[in-house]
């Protein structure tokens, strides 16, 4: 199979995917941004609200710049939560504020997908950086140990997308969890506007988990083929 046609098979599903996730998160973001909170209760009010009631007082609330650049950092134990989201009182403002806490929430419960999501995190960030030379270089030199390193690199970047998964699901399930707990949310239409920000959030982190897996199987089918022409 041609090289080209390869690629192609493997990385368009993720651009698919990911162009469907960005198009529902858009359009859900925008209605329900429009649709105000029952409660009159903006996003910081119902995050700060939720860590309360779970007694993590000591993480901070803040606003940051930028449009949907929500969430939890855990190495300074702060929750940042775009403007929009911040001071609006909306539907979508109090699940995406929920969401995040429920990151937090994941912190305190020390759950496992999480703390390996942030072991990963230095290493990921070093090898986007690296292992796109390493293993073209290694293909360019005809030096195969040299290219599997590059690829081993790109593996943790799959593995990263792949746990990152759970990760957010179970903080959206959280999330809508506390707030119905907490009759924060207790009508219908609300519960139902929550529920659709959230999962075409969701679809963001399934197409990079398809799209990273499409990238790293072309690399692996690569080195592969390179190492049957060479035996050859």
């Amino acid at each position: 199979m041609p090289t080209d046609l390869l690629f192609w098979l493997l990385v368009l599903p993720g651009i698919v995917v990911g162009a469907y996730a960005q198009s529902r998160i858009k359009y859900n973001v925008a209605k329900y941004s429009r649709t105000p909170a029952l409660s009159g209760a903006t996003g910081a009010q119902v995050a700060r609200y939720l860590l309360d009631a779970r007694g993590l007082e000591q993480v901070a609330v803040e606003a940051t710049e930028g449009v949907l650049s929500d969430h939890y950092d855990p190495r300074s134990k702060t929750l940042r939560l775009s403007q929009s989201i911040y001071y609006t009182p909306s539907v979508a403002a109090i699940g995406i504020a929920a969401h995040e806490a429920g990151h937090a929430i994941q912190d305190a419960d020390d759950y496992f997908a999480l703390e390996m999501r942030n072991l990963l995190v230095p290493v990921v960030q070093l090898s986007a950086q690296i292992a796109p030379w390493i293993f073209i270089g290694g293909l360019m030199l005809d030096l195969p140990r040299m290219a599997w390193i590059g690829a081993i690199l790109f593996g943790a970047s799959t593995f990263f997308a792949l746990i990152t998964l759970p990760v957010e699901i179970d903080a959206s399930r959280r999330a809508l969890d506390q707030l119905v707990s907490h009759r924060i949310i207790n009508d219908a239409k609300e519960i139902e506007g929550v529920r659709a920000v959230l999962r075409s959030a969701a679809w963001s982190y399934v197409a990079a988990a398809v799209s990273a897996i499409g990238s790293w199987v072309f690399y692996l089918i690569l080195l592969f083929a390179r190492g049957g022409r060479n035996r050859s």
